[in-house]
């Protein structure tokens, strides 16, 4: 009797929202791809009644989107922003998440975010099994060119980094 009732309300729900395309395409629990295995009770279409969570205390810096009015409910605190990826971060979080000011300054932040985490061992004392840690062993096994030219071209861009930053301007000019 009860599923009955709620056959006949989704289909009043159907009818009433009908002028909107593509409005209940999923409410038929017969066209769900789970549906021979899923004991359906209807709770699927009442999520949007629920309670909020209590609001999780922030105790440190949280970046959040300015496309939402307040920060979500549960948040990480482990790594709060710091340094200059903290900065890149901060500087990401001013653009909307749809546009690449967003999203290409935070890929940014994450390589920043490594060298300032080598920094931060080697002044611990802590010498970092590079190797291991970025999992060079699977590419060298799977896909050795790839990791031959990956190292190549990383050595190239610090070389020539270095060479222009030597004092050397001589050398500098002939290529200028």
């Amino acid at each position: 009797m009860e599923i009955k009732k709620q056959q006949n309300n989704l289909e009043s729900l159907r009818e009433k929202f009908a002028h909107i395309k593509g409005w209940g395409h999923d409410i038929d629990p017969t066209n769900e791809p789970t549906h021979p295995m899923k004991h359906y009770t209807g709770d699927d279409h009442q999520r949007i009644h629920y309670e909020r969570p209590t609001q999780q205390q922030p105790t440190v810096e949280i970046l959040k989107s300015n496309e939402r009015p307040n920060i979500t409910a549960v948040h990480g605190t482990s790594t709060p922003p710091s340094g200059l990826s903290g900065a890149i971060r901060r500087y990401a979080f001013r653009y909307s998440e749809g546009s690449f000011g967003h999203w290409l300054p935070l890929l940014l932040a994450d390589r920043v975010n490594v060298f300032e985490g080598y920094i931060d061992d080697f002044s611990k004392g802590h010498i970092p099994n590079i190797f291991a840690e970025h999992g060079w062993k699977a590419e060298w096994k799977h896909a050795p060119w790839h990791l031959v030219r990956k190292v190549a071209t990383t050595a190239a861009v610090i070389g020539v980094g270095i060479w222009l930053l030597s004092g050397d301007k001589k050398k500098k000019r002939r290529f200028a």
